[in-house]
C-alpha cells in the first residue's frame, strides 16, 4: 500500500531504491499474464486495491508478487509455484551480460557513490499468423503480423528509467472497404455546413480476425512491399505491406512512490473494472505520445491525469487526412477505495483541437467545466466506475460513460442522448489455480464516441475538422463501435505456471453501417448535422427495430504459455462466428418503432466462419 511516509524512511528509500531492482519504473505490457494474477489475488483480499491507471510498473508488480508469496493462507501449492516463476521474471538482474532466460544484455555502472546507471539491450519480436475459412462462402483468409527490432533500456538514478523500442514489421490484414457510404445525411432545407450530405468510406472487419478485436501495430502509416515508395503510403495492409512502429517512455516516481510521472508513447488502459473493459481509455486503444501525472497521498486515494497527442489516419493521404484531424486528449481521474470492498473512479476527459489550451493541460482542471470558460468547440465527456466486492467470492461492477445528453421526456429514444453503459458480474473459482468467471452486458448508444463535424473554428484552417473519440482510426473507448451491445461471457485460467487460458462467449448486435437498411449512427464516422437534432425523426433510436442489424455469435478459446527459462511466449486462439442480419419491414431510419426478422440476402448475408491465430513473442 502506498502512502505518505515519515520523512527519514523517505531519505532511506532514496538511497537503495537503485539497488531494489533495474529498470523499476518501466512499464509492464498490457497483454501480460501477471495482470490477470494481480486481479485474481485482489478478488481474494491478498493484497491492497490495485490502481485504475495501468500500465503498471515492473517494481510495483515485483512487491505485490512479494506480498502474496509472503501469505500464509489463501494460496495452494501450484499457485505458489506460479507465483514464484512470474516473480522470477520482475527479479533484478544479478549479474553483468547477457542472460538467456530475459533475453537481453545488462551493464550496470556504480561508478557514482549516490547513485547507478544501468542497461538492458536486446531484440524484441512477434510472429504471427491468423487464418479464417468462410464455410457459407467456401472461401478462405489469411492475415499476418512479422514484427522485430531492438530496444534499449535503463535507469537514471534511483528513481527514473527510460525505454526506447523501435519495430519494423510485414503486415497483412485485408478487409471490405464500402465506398460512398453516407456518412452525414442531408437535413433541412438549406444544403450548407453540417445540414448538407457527406459521403465516405465505410471500413468492414479483417476477414481473418475475430471481429472487433484487431489491432494494428504499426505507426502512421504502411506501405505495399510491391512498391515501397512515398507514393504507396497507405493506412490500411491490403497487401503485404511495411511499416514500423516506436514505443518509448521516461518515468520515475517521488515521495515514496506517492507521485509518479511517465512521459511517453505507449499503451493504457483507465477506468476498467477489469481487464480490457474500460468504456472512456481501453487497452484495444492505439498508443499515443503522452504525459500522465499519479498523485496518490493516501493508501485510498489517487488523482490521475493524463494530456497527449492523438494520431490520425491515413484516408487521404498524409497531408490531407493530417489535416482534418489535429487533435489532442486530456482525461483527469480520481479513485477512491475502501479496502477490498469498495472501489470508486470518476472523472472527465477531452478530445480538443491541438492549440495552447493550459486548461485542458494542468493536471487538475476538469475538463467538463473547463469547456464552460473557452468555447464549444470540443468533444467533453464524463466517465464513472463503480465496483464492489466480496473478498473470496467475487464482485459486482457497474460503469458509465456519458459523451452528450440533454435531460427531456425523449431522453430514451433520441440519437443525441449519447452515452455507454456496462454491468458485470465476476465470481472465483475454488479449487482451481486463478480461476474466474466472469459475464458482463455493454451496451454503446448511437453516435457515442463520435462528434458533429464543425464548419469552422478559431484554430484550424479547413471546412472541417474531425474530433471523434478515436486515435489512429480506432475507438479510444471500448472496443465496440457506436449503436452495439455485447453479452460477454469469460472463462480463465492459470492451470500451470506461465500457462493461461481461456474460453470465452460473445453475443454482438450492431446497427448496419452500409446498404438500404443502414441504421444512422453506427460508426465513428457517423456525423449527426446540426440541425433538428431534438425534432427530426431520423434522429430517434430504436434499437433492433429501425433498420438493418448484424447478429454475431462467437464461441472460442486460447491460451498464451511462457517456454521456462527463456523469453519466448507462445499464443493461439481458434473458434468459431456465426453471424446473420435482422431488418424491419419499413424504411430505416423513420422515427418509429418496427418489428424485425432475420434475412439473408446479397446486401445483408448470413456467414459462418471458423478461425484459428498461433504465433510466437520474444519479449522481455
Amino acid at each position: 500500500m502506498r502512502g505518505i511516509r515519515r520523512p527519514v524512511f523517505v531519505v532511506i528509500l532514496m538511497g537503495v531504491g537503485a539497488a531494489l531492482m533495474a529498470q523499476a519504473q518501466i512499464s509492464v505490457p498490457l497483454d501480460d499474464a501477471v495482470y490477470f494474477i494481480l486481479e485474481d489475488a485482489e478478488a481474494r483480499g491478498l493484497c491492497a486495491p490495485l490502481p485504475a491507471v495501468k500500465p503498471y510498473r515492473r517494481q510495483f508488480v515485483y512487491e505485490r508478487l512479494n506480498v502474496l508469496l509472503d501469505a500464509e493462507t489463501g494460496l495452494s501449492e501450484r499457485e505458489r509455484l506460479i507465483l514464484e516463476r512470474e516473480r522470477e521474471r520482475f527479479a533484478p538482474i544479478e549479474k553483468t551480460g547477457f542472460t538467456f532466460s530475459r533475453g537481453f544484455w545488462h551493464i550496470e555502472n556504480k561508478s557514482r557513490s549516490d547513485a547507478s546507471f544501468d542497461l538492458e539491450a536486446g531484440v524484441q519480436a512477434e510472429l504471427a499468423g491468423s487464418g479464417a475459412y468462410d464455410v457459407t462462402g467456401g472461401k478462405a483468409h489469411g492475415g499476418l503480423d512479422a514484427i522485430a527490432g531492438p530496444f534499449v533500456r535503463g535507469d537514471l538514478g534511483a528513481h527514473i528509467s527510460y525505454s526506447f523500442l523501435i519495430m519494423v514489421g510485414l503486415y497483412y490484414a485485408p478487409r471490405a472497404d464500402i465506398p460512398d457510404v453516407i456518412i452525414r445525411p442531408q437535413t433541412g432545407d438549406n444544403p450548407s455546413g453540417n445540414d448538407r450530405e457527406k459521403r465516405g468510406v465505410m471500413h468492414g472487419e479483417p476477414y481473418a480476425y475475430f471481429p472487433f478485436t484487431y489491432r494494428s501495430k504499426w505507426q502512421g502509416f504502411v506501405s505495399y512491399t510491391e512498391s515501397i515508395d512515398p507514393g504507396s503510403a497507405t493506412g490500411w495492409p491490403h497487401k503485404v505491406s511495411l511499416s514500423f512502429n516506436v514505443l518509448t517512455e521516461l518515468t520515475g516516481s517521488v515521495l515514496s512512490d506517492a507521485f509518479l510521472f511517465r512521459f511517453g508513447r505507449l499503451d493504457r488502459e483507465w477506468s476498467g473494472a477489469v481487464e480490457g473493459s474500460s468504456l472512456v481509455l481501453n487497452k484495444s486503444a492505439q498508443p499515443f505520445f503522452g504525459v500522465d501525472l499519479i498523485f496518490s497521498p493516501f493508501s485510498w486515494f489517487a488523482v490521475s491525469s493524463l494530456t497527449g497527442i492523438l494520431e490520425y489516419y491515413d484516408e487521404e493521404g498524409i497531408k490531407v487526412s493530417s489535416s482534418k484531424f489535429q487533435n489532442a486528449f486530456s482525461i483527469l481521474m480520481c479513485e477512491i477505495n475502501y479496502k477490498n470492498y469498495f472501489h470508486l473512479d470518476f472523472g472527465s476527459n477531452a478530445v480538443w483541437l491541438k492549440r495552447f489550451e493550459l486548461g485542458y493541460v494542468f493536471p487538475l482542471t476538469d475538463k467538463f467545466l473547463y469547456q464552460n470558460s473557452v468555447g464549444d468547440f470540443d468533444n467533453i465527456l464524463l466517465f464513472g466506475n463503480l465496483k464492489l466486492q466480496k473478498p473470496g467470492l467475487g464482485m459486482l461492477w457497474a460503469s458509465l460513460l456519458i459523451d452528450e445528453v440533454s435531460m427531456n421526456k425523449d431522453f430514451f429514444i433520441q440519437d443525441r442522448q449519447m452515452y455507454a453503459y456496462q454491468a458485470g458480474v465476476r465470481a472465483l473459482i475454488p479449487q482451481l489455480p486463478f480461476a474466474m468467471i466472469t459475464l458482463s452486458y455493454t451496451k454503446i448508444e448511437p453516435y457515442c464516441y463520435t462528434h458533429l463535424a464543425l464548419d469552422h473554428n478559431p484554430w484550424i484552417e479547413g471546412d472541417e475538422v474531425e474530433e471523434s473519440y478515436t486515435n489512429h482510426g480506432f475507438g479510444l473507448g471500448y472496443y465496440l463501435p457506436p449503436n452495439a451491445d455485447e453479452l460477454k461471457l469469460r472463462f480463465e485460467m492459470m492451470p500451470l505456471p506461465a500457462l493461461r487460458t481461456h474460453a470465452q462467449f460473445q453475443m454482438i448486435r450492431h446497427g448496419a453501417t452500409y446498404g438500404t437498411s443502414r441504421v444512422d449512427g453506427s460508426s465513428y464516422q457517423s456525423e449527426m448535422s446540426g440541425g433538428g437534432r431534438d425534432t427530426n425523426p431520423l434522429y430517434k433510436k430504436f434499437f433492433l427495430h429501425d433498420g438493418a442489424y448484424q447478429w454475431f455469435f462467437i464461441l472460442k478459446s486460447g491460451a498464451s504459455m511462457r517456454l521456462a527459462k527463456t523469453p519466448l511466449t507462445l499464443f493461439g486462439e481458434a473458434g468459431v462466428v456465426f453471424s446473420y442480419f435482422t431488418n424491419i419491414s419499413g424504411a430505416a431510419n423513420s422515427g418509429a418503432s418496427s418489428s424485425y426478422s432475420r434475412i439473408d440476402t446479397g446486401e445483408y448475408p448470413a456467414a459462418t466462419s471458423l478461425i484459428a491465430t498461433l504465433g510466437v513473442k520474444l519479449v522481455f
